[in-house]
């Protein structure tokens, strides 16, 4: 038996979100659906983060174990039988204990907004039409990388055991007409990125300054932080793992 990351990327709009829900349309539940068709057999997939529902991803993995060794024109055929909406990127196979949640040692998410209409992008960011002072917004994005204990950006009724995360990166990008927040981290509560947006634009909207922005993360209270930030901004851009989980690649990405 031997066990595969396989790596997908999918636009988030109209789905329920990653994982598999009862009576909903979701990356897993379609995922599986397509390998069911293809492999004959049912096929059950672990997932590495769970993104929510309108959240997109550019990388994601799943893992799931095999008995027989898959053909080099495996994700040709998935992709053949997948919607447009999603997009298998390659799959690889890892050592047989490897968990692509659990092994996975950091994760990279990006939050787009645009500040001027724009049909083009509706739905793939957020339209956000107000006047931010960028200074603020980098101010606050140093601010969070100094920090470790994030509760205050972590959704209520998740059963985590520490609500410690490491962030390696943390700041705004700024472009005519638009802006995005990058953040990587070992780890990431459920909620974290679009809290930590969502109070950042406070701060860069002058309803927050450094002392009361800091206060807000110091608090370890989710109810001091905004959660009102839309999924449809968000993208999960990375997911990185160590190299002694990988063994060899069954197909590399398609061209």
């Amino acid at each position: 038996m031997a066990r595969y990351f396989l790596e997908v990327s999918y636009m988030g709009t109209g789905l329920s979100g990653f994982q598999v829900q009862a009576n909903a349309e979701t990356v897993q539940s379609i995922t599986e659906e397509a390998l069911r068709v293809l492999l004959k057999a049912r096929v059950g997939l672990t997932g590495s983060s769970r993104t929510d529902a309108g959240v997109h991803a550019l990388q994601n993995f799943f893992h799931f174990d095999w008995q027989e060794e898959l053909p080099g024109t495996f994700l040709y055929n998935l992709n053949a039988i997948l919607p447009g909406s999603i997009a298998a990127l390659s799959l690889r196979q890892v050592r047989e204990d490897a968990h692509c949640r659990f092994h996975a040692s950091g994760r990279e998410y990006v939050y787009r907004l645009y500040m001027r209409k724009d049909p083009f992008l509706a739905g793939r960011a957020w339209f956000y039409p107000f006047r931010l002072d960028h200074e603020m917004l980098r101010m606050a994005a140093r601010v969070v990388a100094e920090y470790r204990d994030f509760s205050s950006f972590s959704k209520r009724n998740t059963q985590v055991k520490t609500f410690d995360c490491r962030i390696l990166h943390s700041g705004w990008e700024f472009e005519e007409g638009g802006m995005a927040y990058r953040v990587r981290a070992n780890r990431f509560l459920r909620g974290m990125v679009r809290g930590l947006v969502g109070t950042m634009l406070l701060a860069g909207r002058g309803k927050l300054d450094e002392a009361g922005f800091r206060a807000v993360i110091e608090a370890r209270d989710c109810t001091r932080a905004d959660f009102t930030t839309p999924a449809q901004g968000l993208y999960l851009v990375r997911v990185d793992y160590p190299e002694d989980v990988w063994i060899k690649s069954a197909d590399s990405k398609e061209q």
